[in-house]
Parts: structure tokens; sequence; C-alpha cells
């Protein structure tokens, strides 16, 4: 972790589709350090929209997105090698910056050596980073393109890990993963955060998850945020429509919060 605090910033951000954008003068603010932030809604609503607008993938139509009070579109070459190593992101498909051709352990020691070039060298071995993720060391000789759905979402978080970031985005990810993985792996990224001092933003339409991950969460509706709240509360008391809907999808967890 940095000794400095990083700061990524969307400042009324519009983005999408012209005619319906998915994200309409959206703000969120994410600081290393700080508690992690969820971002909820329905399928297609925009959640993964978000995050690659934060991550700079995607140019937004108005507003901006800076990087400690730097816009991300206008960072130069090298400064842009630096964002790409302090803020990482995670996309649910676990192909995103993924030359499937590699191995596994070329992929992890390109983000080693990005790392290191970055001043974020954390000493880890290749074999130390695949278990952060609870991959065995018989991984780093297969290749990418090899992997189940799983094995390599667990993968890009790891690879994401590597180049210790201060600012993580997740998008979906555990999807692939079974229930006893998604726990295993939900924990470890708690407990990993909390120790290094990582931003976390956490867009998912999984309550549950976002309850092991984020105190806050953010309710995505028509490019805007309907309504924050912690996830318990989310569940037992919702105001908005859509709130209301996501809360009705998961009945066994209300109820096991209102047994509480």
């Amino acid at each position: 972790m940095s000794t400095h605090t990083t700061t990524l910033s969307a400042r009324s951000v519009t983005a999408g589709y012209a005619t319906h954008p998915s994200l309409r003068s959206l703000s969120l603010e994410l600081s290393s350090g700080a508690p992690a932030v969820g971002v909820t809604g329905a399928s297609g609503i925009g959640k993964s929209t978000l995050v690659q607008v934060l991550h700079g993938d995607m140019k937004p139509a108005s507003g901006q997105v800076t990087f400690n009070g730097r816009p991300v579109n206008r960072l130069a070459f090298g400064e842009k090698k630096r964002f790409r190593t302090a803020v990482r992101r995670v996309a649910q498909n676990g192909f995103f910056g993924l030359d499937t051709r590699l191995s596994v352990r070329q992929a992890v020691e390109d983000e080693l050596k990005a790392a290191r070039r970055a001043g974020r060298g954390t000493g880890d071995s290749p074999a130390d980073v695949l278990s952060l993720m609870f991959l065995e060391e018989r991984y780093l000789n297969r290749r990418i393109h090899g992997l189940s759905g799983g094995e390599r979402q667990r993968l890009t978080i790891a690879l994401a890990l590597a180049t210790k970031p201060d600012i993580l985005l997740l998008d979906e990810p555990t999807t692939a993963l079974d229930p006893s993985l998604k726990d295993q792996v939900s924990h470890r990224i708690r407990d990993l955060v909390a120790e290094r001092g990582i931003g976390l933003l956490v867009a998912s339409h999984d309550i549950n998850l976002l309850a092991r991950l984020t105190p806050t969460v953010h309710v995505l509706h028509d490019g805007e945020f309907v309504e924050s709240g912690s996830p318990r509360d989310l569940l037992t008391a919702p105001q908005h429509p859509a709130t209301k809907d996501i809360a009705e999808s998961y009945p066994e967890s209300v109820r096991a919060l209102n047994a509480r």
C-alpha cells in the first residue's frame, strides 16, 4: 500500500447509449484506505459501464473521471502505465486484459514485472500470487485458454493483486465460482483489502456477496443511484421500487436478516 491516499473520482458522468445512457450525471469517489463501496442493480442496468468508465476503458459522453485530481483520459503514456498498476479492474468474464495464449506463469511474471517498474514490487513469487486466490503452483504451466471460467476469474483477481493496487474495481467477480469457493474468495478479498488498505468497488447483482465485502451499497437504476445504504437496510427496508425488486429476489436473505 502507498503511504499517500489515492483517489479515483467520477464527477457528473454520463456514458453509454446516446439516446438512453447507462449512466446519467453520476458521481462516485473511491479512495485507498476508505470503506469499500458496492453497486447493484438489475442485469444490463449499467454496472459494467461504470467500472469501464472508472478504469478509463470507456470515455464518458460528459463529466470526468480523475485519478488524484488528473483527468484519466488525459494521462500521458508513463502516467497511464502507473495508473494501470495502481487501479486494477477485474471483468466478470475473466478475459479483460489477458492474452489467453500465454501460460499462467508468463501472465503472472508480466504483472510482477509491471509492479516492479512502477515501484510496487511485493517480492512475491508467481506461486505466491496464485496462492492469493487458492490456485496451486501446478497451474503455472497451464495455458490461460485452457482454464475453466472459475479458474480464470480467480487468476484475474490474483493478477490484479500482484501489482499491489491502491484501488480495485470488481465487476461480478465470483459468478463462475461454486458456493464454497465463492465464500473463500470473498473472505480472502475482504481480508486483503483491509490488510493492504485497498479502495474497493464491487459491482454485482449478488447482494449476499456485497454484504460480505461492502458496508455501503448504491442501487443503480435508469442511470442514477436511486437508493443507498447498508446491505441489511436495503434488503429489510427497501424504499425505491428497484430496491424492492432486489429484495424480492433474495427472500432467504431477507428472512435471515429479519430473524436476527
